[in-house]
């Protein structure tokens, strides 16, 4: 659980419509795929990892997105806003970025996957979304 609160903010329904947007967010990006890690729903361009959904990561009570982010990035954003951001597990200390989806607006996800994906994303791939080319491939 979050410290602090009593269970989790969202419900098993908030939380599959988060997943749904996620997902659309992701696979809308060139060469990307869905499939599982460690039990979660991963989002990979070609193999590398650039987005990872959580719902309740071993009791912690967040419904999260764990992403690649540019440097220095995760540290200013935990830093400005801790209610919305984090420092993940396992991925932290590469400078990933958690994100509490039930505290995003829904306008922020895709910049937000999008800037994920480029910073994983092989060149041939940010040419071909530079290009106008659709994900899901």
């Amino acid at each position: 659980m979050v410290e602090g609160t009593a269970g989790p903010r969202w419900s098993e329904e908030s939380a599959a419509q988060a997943l749904a947007s996620v997902r659309a967010a992701c696979l809308a990006l060139p060469r990307t795929s869905e499939r599982l890690s460690h039990g979660s729903p991963a989002f990979f361009v070609g193999p590398r990892c650039f987005a990872m959904s959580q719902v309740d990561h071993h009791g912690d009570g967040r419904l999260a997105l764990w992403c690649a982010a540019p440097p220095g990035v995760q540290a200013e954003l935990v830093e400005l806003e801790p209610d919305r951001f984090f420092r993940p597990p396992y991925v932290g200390h590469r400078g990933w970025l958690g994100v509490l989806l039930d505290r995003l607006a829904p306008e922020e996800l895709g910049p937000l996957v999008h800037e994920a994906w480029a910073c994983v994303a092989p060149a041939a791939a940010r040419r071909e979304e530079e290009a106008g080319g659709s994900g899901g491939r």
